[in-house]
């Protein structure tokens, strides 16, 4: 028999309790073994996504799909055996729950800590990429939540032997901790149990996101499109511009963080646009510009739209800048709050950049394709939080939890620190981890 939504949400709202109280060796080895599984079903899970790259091609074939979205889907023996180091690379990292984040002395024997805890039950819809899933399961579970996964269909079979190698080889777990949804009436559904569901993260368009936030009481923690930007300015050392704004959008340009509009201040545009317009299109990209670059060298006119575009593909708009303050207020206008970077030997000029740019992560002298939970040293990201709540930029194990305060007392009463004789606190902040009945074996 089939459950329902609602069924699966209540078994994964009582796995998360029990998980949360599963040590951390217990966790780190059923990462362990999700990475070796994923090793061992290699086969399956590529021949059912060779099924999802079919039907892809298929539908880009009639342009339903971009050939950005079919890269993003694609699987091969070396992207599996990076799957399984990242999920490795989680059960490495230290472990986020139990940790005291801060202690403090209310009075002698009446100590208060803040300590990480998981958040519960997390529901995340996310976009084609199959890693995507792996990638979110494996920090839930080492942060000891619940998950909810609602991949794309595009790669629902990819997708579905996946989540069965994670469950089969996560068997001693309590069942429940990691559900798959595959049916849009089933989100409906999440979306509404707002009781039951601590926080839904959604990776998709803004307006994908801003969707789910209308519709549901549900905190939401967002990953939205990355329009990214890269200035070169006037004391940039031009030959390292180069090169930072052609791997910002060459290496991988189907991702969120790759560069999709370049910033070129004036003074340098003349020196610097010919040769990296000339790189770029011996790689492949489809170029635009504004009538100031246009004046420098031939591209197509870039339009409005241009600017807000995220393109995910080898596709890229530039415009020049007066100076680095132009260069800000474009990108505060047009990004997406993802990352920025400024390429600059000036570091007065690069702390104007830093401290003016609105964004979950801005550079020097680095591609905004850094901008990655694995890079940050993270294990893995969730998503890149373009948000101020909670969690931003990548979102790795510490955006998956949140904390408890703890009291350890010796019997102490209210009424004895009000009235007349009120007793003092002490409030003195202090190093220390918390123990459960550590006063009482004093």
């Amino acid at each position: 028999m089939t459950e329902t939504t609602e069924q699966q949400v209540t078994a994964a709202q009582s796995a998360a309790l029990r998980l949360a109280n599963v040590d951390a060796a217990e966790r780190d080895a059923a990462l362990s073994a999700i990475a070796d599984a994923i090793r061992d079903n290699s086969d399956a899970i590529l021949a059912a996504n060779e099924e999802d790259v079919a039907a892809a091609e298929e539908m880009l074939a009639e342009g339903e799909y971009t050939q950005a979205l079919v890269d993003r889907l694609k699987l091969d023996a070396g992207k599996l055996e990076s799957i399984a180091e990242m999920v490795e690379s989680v059960a490495e990292q230290d472990d986020p729950l139990g940790e005291t984040l801060a202690a403090r002395e209310l009075d002698e024997d009446l100590e208060l800590y803040k300590v990480a805890v998981p958040i519960g039950v997390v529901g995340t819809i996310f976009e084609s990429r199959p890693d995507a899933l792996v990638q979110i399961a494996a920090l839930a579970l080492k942060s000891g939540n619940a998950v909810i996964l609602k991949g794309g269909s595009e790669a629902s079979e990819s997708n579905r032997v996946l989540y069965e190698t994670i469950v089969e080889a996560t068997a001693d777990l309590p069942v429940g901790w990691a559900t798959l949804i595959e049916a849009h009436e089933e989100v409906d559904a999440l979306l509404e149990m707002d009781d039951e569901v601590d926080l839904v993260m959604p990776r998709g368009s803004s307006e994908f996101v801003s969707y789910i936030q209308d519709n549901t009481q549900i905190p939401v923690l967002g990953h939205t499109e990355g329009v990214c930007h890269v200035y070169v300015d006037e004391a940039a050392d031009l030959e390292m511009a180069a090169d930072v704004a052609f791997d910002a959008k060459v290496q991988y340009p189907a991702v969120c963080n790759a560069v999709e509009t370049l910033l070129v201040n004036d003074a340098v545009a003349d020196d610097f646009l010919p040769e990296m317009v000339a790189r770029y299109r011996e790689a492949g990209v489809t170029l635009r510009g504004d009538a100031a670059t246009r004046d420098v060298v031939d591209v197509d006119p870039a339009t409005d739209d241009d600017w807000e575009t995220e393109y995910g593909d080898l596709e890229l708009s530039i415009k020049v800048v007066d100076d680095v303050y132009e260069a800000i207020d474009h990108a505060n206008t047009f990004g997406s709050k993802h990352t920025e970077s400024i390429l600059t030997e000036d570091a007065d000029t690069a702390e104007t950049f830093m401290t003016g740019i609105d964004a979950a992560s801005v550079f020097h002298n680095a591609s905004t394709r850094f901008a990655d939970g694995y890079r940050y040293g993270l294990g893995a990201e969730v998503g890149i939080s373009t948000g101020k709540i909670h969690a931003r930029g990548p979102v790795g194990l510490e955006g998956l939890t949140t904390y408890k305060y703890y009291l350890e007392g010796d019997g102490q009463l209210v009424a004895s620190y009000a009235g007349d004789d009120a007793l003092p606190f002490t409030h003195r902040e202090f190093d220390g981890e918390w123990r459960p009945g550590h006063l009482a074996d004093e």
